[in-house]
């Protein structure tokens, strides 16, 4: 069975449960923060019109500023990922050309509908919904656009396990991102997360027999 527990830790605290066996740590950044400070991360800032150096399939559209269908997240001026496009109901594909452990980004105006998966040579390794997420702030998922409850920086970290893949779902319009990026940290993120300063709530995620 998959147990969850999420609550106010200090920051040796989150680096124990960062430690336990199979576990996946969600932090959620500071509020303002807008990309990572993971030391050597590869960063995907989508300005050239790209997932470069990653690539990109599916349902998506990189764009900037506005529209009835999607909004910029709050601070960003150049290009961001939408999902689904042009559809209102699909999937976009991150493929990173690499095995990682540690993922972030900057997820605006987070809803109920939207979701993430990571994925390992096409097998399911974790996913988790916008209100999964939104909990970790905390804050309702209810797409607020300026609010910093439902706009923050998530960074996950996946310690021993590694994927290569990162799913962005939406069964409606949209599902906004930008700045992703993606590391090999060391055992198993407590660098990473020492670097990043916790904001203080922290979900972790075990698997465990029943």
């Amino acid at each position: 069975m998959n147990k969850y527990s999420s609550s106010l830790l200090a920051g040796a605290v989150a680096l124990a449960f960062s430690g336990a066996a199979n576990a996946v740590v969600i932090e959620a950044s500071a509020a303002g923060v807008m990309t990572t400070n993971v030391a050597d991360a590869t960063v995907i800032d989508f300005n050239d019109g790209t997932c470069g150096p990653a690539s990109c399939s599916g349902q998506f559209s990189i764009v900037s500023g506005s529209t009835g269908q999607n909004a910029a997240p709050p601070g960003v001026v150049d290009n961001y990922l939408t999902v689904p496009n042009p559809d209102s109901n699909g999937t976009a594909s991150v493929s990173l050309g690499m095995t990682s452990n540690y993922y972030g980004l900057y997820w605006g105006s987070i809803d109920t509908y939207n979701s993430i998966s990571f994925l390992l040579n096409g097998l399911l390794v974790d996913s988790f919904t916008g209100t999964q997420i939104a909990a970790v702030i905390p804050g309702s998922a209810d797409g607020n656009q300026s609010s910093d409850s439902t706009n923050r920086y998530i960074n996950f970290f996946f310690g021993s396990e590694l994927f290569n893949e990162v799913q962005l779902s939406s069964t409606n319009y949209a599902f906004e991102s930008d700045n992703h990026a993606y590391a090999r940290v060391p055992e198993p993120g407590t660098l990473a997360l020492f670097s990043l300063g916790l904001a203080g709530l922290v979900y972790t995620r075990r698997r465990k027999s029943a």
